[in-house]
């Protein structure tokens, strides 16, 4: 059986996932025990930038294959439809 050229990288983002979530079950207890503002909103930022981390390993592992291989097939419907999905993922961060 063939493994899929993502299939290490989603391997090791559920690992990340797994520390993220547990990150936020952190944050849940602080909140829970009234913890200091500040120290719930820094642990708070750290978490959104491990899902920031995420993100971008997922994005480059997406151009690097799905993108690539539709603009490597020579179909200019192909790559056309992958940079327009990359651009209304991209929109929905602003």
């Amino acid at each position: 059986m063939k493994t899929k050229p993502h299939a290490t990288t989603h391997e090791e983002t559920r690992h990340r996932l797994r520390r993220i979530g547990g990150q936020v079950q952190g944050i849940q207890r602080m909140v829970e025990e009234g913890a200091y503002c500040i120290d719930i909103l820094v642990q708070i930022q750290a978490a959104r930038s491990a899902l920031r981390a995420v993100e971008l390993q997922i994005l480059k592992k997406h151009m690097d294959h799905c993108v690539r291989d539709a603009f490597v097939s020579g179909s200019p419907k192909e790559a056309g439809a992958k940079m327009d999905e990359l651009l209304r993922v991209m929109k929905k961060q602003y």
